[in-house]
């Protein structure tokens, strides 16, 4: 008999629902749709909207979803919403006899293992060892971070909350840099760099203390405009939106690698998040990579660890997925 599940990605905007089907012991995808949160009022609704278009077929008998926020005993605050979402009011409401909430970035850790060739960019081989630690990190609204440790005959993933660590300038200007957003918001953590506000701040503090800058009309921005620096630095040149575009990926690159050191991740650095993939290219400079490798005596050790651009947007739903899939099995 064929097994039915469902998973998502409940993102501070968009949610994405998938329902899958185990048949002689392969996954089928039956049905995948997007919705728009801002046009519901609860998830209950995204959901039983969900469960109309699958009509006449089977009930999910597990289900998992990725929450854009963090996950306590089961029950989820949306970052972005003023959505509760609890895994066991969701099986009640659903008669589904499993369901799960997983942070999205423990949802992307999980997701690598069903990822292609094809989705990831290589920007440094390595020397990968099977079963050895692996971390996902990514830039987006904020800075998140998952470990990925093997056992049991599986990795299992470790949601953190990382991206609070102390920023770690490493040139003067990025002293310089610290000083000034210390100045503004008292601690400095590697989020107030490395997410879309954290592009808009260092964007703000070389216009206000660049030589270029005194050549250039001033630029007004919002609070989190990382994607509109990303557009003047990539489409239209703008000498300060591609020096700060330089500057995140020295300062992400040097993150990556003190990541890379405190777990010795030998089975991989995953970079994801949605910034990563639009400036590949400027990541696949050297900028990145050579303050990765800038860790002093262990500089050499550096080379050992393979680095990927993560560039599936659906990652997240890949290991909803995969954890959904896990649980249906769990019960048989």
């Amino acid at each position: 008999m064929n097994k039915q599940f469902v998973c998502g990605d409940i993102g501070g905007t968009k949610t994405i629902l998938q329902s899958a089907e185990i048949s002689n012991g392969k996954v089928r995808t039956l049905l995948t749709h997007r919705y728009d949160n801002h046009d519901f009022a609860t998830f209950s609704e995204i959901f039983q909207d969900f469960l109309n278009r699958t009509r006449g077929t089977d009930l999910p008998l597990a289900a998992c979803f990725a929450v854009a926020g963090p996950v306590v005993t089961q029950q989820a605050k949306l970052t972005n919403l003023p959505w509760q979402i609890n895994s066991s009011t969701i099986s009640t409401e659903f008669s589904i006899p499993a369901v799960k909430l997983i942070n999205d970035f423990e949802a992307a850790a999980l997701g690598i293992e069903s990822l292609s060739p094809d989705d990831v960019a290589i920007l440094q081989t390595g020397k990968s060892l099977a079963h050895s630690m692996r971390v996902v990190l990514g830039a987006g609204t904020g800075m998140g971070v998952a470990w990925l440790t093997w056992l049991e005959g599986r990795y299992f993933a470790v949601p953190t909350e990382a991206g609070h660590m102390d920023f770690a300038p490493t040139s003067t200007l990025q002293i310089q840099l610290l000083e000034a957003l210390h100045n503004k918001f008292g601690h400095v953590s590697v989020e107030r760099l490395l997410s879309g506000s954290g592009l808009t701040n260092i964007f703000k503090f070389l216009q206000m203390n660049s030589a270029t800058a005194s050549n250039l009309a001033p630029i007004h921005l919002e609070e989190d405009s990382g994607a509109t620096i990303t557009a003047l630095a990539l489409t239209h040149q703008h000498p300060i939106a591609i020096k700060s575009i330089n500057i995140f990926a020295d300062i992400y690159g040097a993150y990556a690698g003190n990541l890379a050191l405190t777990g010795l991740t030998r089975g991989g650095v995953y970079i994801a998040g949605g910034i990563a993939p639009r400036i590949l290219n400027i990541l696949k400079l050297g900028g990145f990579m050579q303050a990765f490798h800038a860790k002093g005596r262990f500089s050499e050790l550096m080379h050992e660890f393979p680095v990927y651009i993560i560039t599936n947007p659906e990652v997240s739903l890949l290991g909803a997925k995969q954890e959904a899939h896990h649980l249906l099995n769990s019960q048989s």
